[in-house]
């Protein structure tokens, strides 16, 4: 079925629209459903606090868009944000991210004005993000800054109704920062990305076994054996290499850090320049946030058959154009596969157009590691809307409190229970007097 645009009709209000949205299929929304309520069963943490957010309703009043990826997990926090009082509304956060039964069951299932289609055009995307911002938010939520950097730039007129935002992502983070430091960013921002219950578990554990999982439905290779080249060793480095290595390959790790380059090491892993790993790489996949880690210097040494991903979260680490450019030919090999011929008759795999793998071609991250970002955006919501009074247009880190309560919910949630201090412990931890 053809893109549907369409507003649901409220006949209690003679018909005026209820919500709009921009879907691929309404009619996928059943399937969608039962996906976002098989999610849900492994999202304990977030189930609590939807629990708690039903009876307080501490996000009364507040419209908040989200540029997000539009995912079964996803559903599950804008249904907490919802069902704690907010007016929500969503838009992709990447075109190939979106899963668009998931998408029209926002609508029908749960009334989330949804603006997501697989698969959508650069010019569809950002018309989205406009759809949704014309909402006119209190609250933005972000994967990527994308939403901050369009008010900012086009929709100032929208500064002053905000409170604030959140950002998930590094790459997000990293642009935030960079507008705080120079003075232009116009409202607080949460770096949920920092906190410890995202990227110690989000990106390590989540990245590494849905990028595995993306590359694997794509092209169906065998890992073992391979030689795995992963570029970055920040968390998500980390877990995908540990994944790559737990499947058999024979992993190579490229890094700029000195001090990441020599972890790497010590975990046990080879580390060269990607100029040296390109000449042996069977598989290469990119994590590190930055532009043109894989560039035209590297693909004229690649061997035949070389397979490039990216799981960083824009589709710049590969520089695609300079593959085109030294490409005499380029077809679809299979669904998320594009097969570059070179002049010399070598052929060069880029998975998913060089976007998120993990997303492009599966579902990106297990709900239950979800679960704790997902808490943290919707907490650091709750602390926004209780406390936007009292802070400057700056990046916070995630309070401590907030931390802890997820991770505390967390282990309850697995049946983990811990030690605690004794006071004797106390007092000797806070106390300089014990000697020796």
């Amino acid at each position: 079925m053809s893109t549907a645009t369409a507003a649901l009709e409220n006949a209690a209000a003679g018909g005026a629209p209820k919500s709009n949205y921009d879907v691929k299929d309404i009619n996928l929304a059943d399937a969608g459903k039962k996906r976002i309520e098989w999610a849900e069963r492994e999202m304990p943490v977030l189930r609590s606090i939807r629990q708690r957010f039903e009876k307080e309703k501490p996000l009364a009043g507040l419209t908040a868009v989200a540029c997000l990826h539009v995912t079964t997990e996803t559903a599950n926090l804008m249904h907490t944000l919802k069902v704690g009082g907010a007016k929500v509304v969503i838009c992709a956060s990447n075109p190939l991210s979106t899963q668009d039964d998931v998408a029209a069951a926002l609508v029908k299932h749960y009334d989330v004005p949804t603006f997501a289609i697989k698969g959508e055009d650069n010019e569809t995307y950002y018309r989205h993000i406009q759809s949704a911002l014309d909402y006119k938010p209190n609250f933005t939520m972000d994967d990527g800054a994308d939403t901050v950097g369009i008010i900012h730039s086009e929709r100032r007129e929208l500064i002053d109704g905000i409170i604030g935002g959140t950002e998930e992502t590094t790459t997000g983070v990293i642009r935030l920062r960079a507008m705080a430091n120079d003075g232009v960013l116009a409202y607080p921002i949460i770096a949920v990305n920092d906190a410890q219950t995202k990227h110690f578990f989000d990106n390590r554990y989540g990245t590494g076994q849905s990028t595995i999982d993306g590359i694997l439905r794509a092209t169906n290779v065998l890992l073992a054996g391979k030689f795995f080249v992963v570029a970055g060793y920040g968390w998500c480095g980390r877990g995908l290499a540990s994944r790559a290595r737990g499947a058999g390959a024979q992993v190579i790790v490229t890094e700029i850090d000195p001090l990441k380059a020599l972890e790497a090491t010590m975990d046990g892993f080879h580390v060269m320049p990607m100029e040296q790993a390109a000449k042996i790489g069977d598989i290469f996949c990119t994590v590190t946030g930055d532009i043109h880690v894989v560039r035209e210097e590297h693909f004229k040494l690649m061997k035949d058959g070389a397979i490039v991903a990216n799981s960083g979260h824009f589709n710049v680490e590969i520089d695609i154009p300079a593959l085109e450019k030294l490409s005499g030919s380029k077809r679809e090999a299979r669904e998320f596969v594009d097969e570059y011929k070179l002049s010399d008759g070598r052929r060069i795999y880029i998975l998913g157009e060089g976007r998120l793998i993990n997303l492009a071609s599966a579902e990106g991250h297990p709900a239950s590691v979800m679960d704790m970002s997902f808490a943290n955006q919707a907490l650091c919501a709750e602390h926004m809307a209780k406390n936007a009074k009292n802070l400057s247009k700056q990046v916070y880190t995630v309070p401590e409190e907030i931390d802890a309560e997820v991770a505390k919910l967390k282990l309850a949630a697995m049946g983990v229970q811990i030690d605690k201090l004794t006071k004797e412990q106390e007092e000797y931890l806070s106390s300089w007097q014990h000697g020796t």
